[in-house]
Parts: structure tokens; C-alpha cells; sequence
């Protein structure tokens, strides 16, 4: 999104929410607080989604190297018997935490 659109969608946002607040209560103070309010809101989640996309990619890099070390494993020959179980135990519980964080991002 250019940055000029979302001045504007930003602006017709806290303008919006002091023209009801201020219809509401009949109050400048509280359109103040109100606005300040909201901008600080406004900053916490643009702060939160700076901080997903800089965590994201990080995730995809250790998931990367996680790969790469279980392939390296496999490579190294098959695990006696009784740890084979464990082997593919531990590697279903890491696909089901990597699904069930997957769900958790979704809407």
C-alpha cells in the first residue's frame, strides 16, 4: 500500500473516531484522549506487524535447518529398531506444531 493511501485511510480513521466521540460525549477532552488513544493503538499494531515479518522468515530459516539436519540423519543410515519409533514420533509432533502455529497466524 503507497504511503500516501494509508495517510489518508489513517486520517479518515482518527477523524471518524473524534467526530463520534465527540457526538457521543460533547466533549473535547475526551475526543483528545480518545484520538491519542487510538494513534497509540494505530502504533502498537504496525510495531506487532514489523515485528511478524521480521520473526517469519527467521522461522522459515530454522525450519530450513532443521530439515537439512534430519536429511543429514537419514543419510548417516537407518536407527536400530527400538528408536525407530521415537525417530518418527518426534518428527509428528514437530509437523503438528508447525501446523497447529500455521492455524494460529490464519484469521
Amino acid at each position: 500500500m503507497p504511503f500516501r493511501i494509508f495517510c489518508r485511510i489513517l486520517e479518515l480513521v482518527l477523524c471518524s473516531t473524534a467526530l463520534t466521540v465527540y457526538f457521543a460525549s460533547h466533549s473535547l477532552g475526551t475526543v483528545v484522549v480518545t484520538t491519542l488513544a487510538c494513534s497509540l493503538l494505530f502504533q502498537l499494531a504496525y510495531f506487532a506487524s514489523v515485528l511478524f515479518l521480521i520473526w517469519r522468515p527467521g522461522c522459515a530459516n530454522r525450519s530450513g535447518e532443521m530439515a537439512e539436519h534430519f536429511d543429514s540423519y537419514k543419510e548417516a543410515g537407518p536407527a536400530p529398531p527400538h528408536l525407530d519409533g521415537v525417530t518418527n514420533e518426534s518428527s509428528d509432533l514437530l509437523q503438528r506444531d508447525q501446523m497447529l502455529a500455521i492455524s494460529l497466524l490464519l484469521p
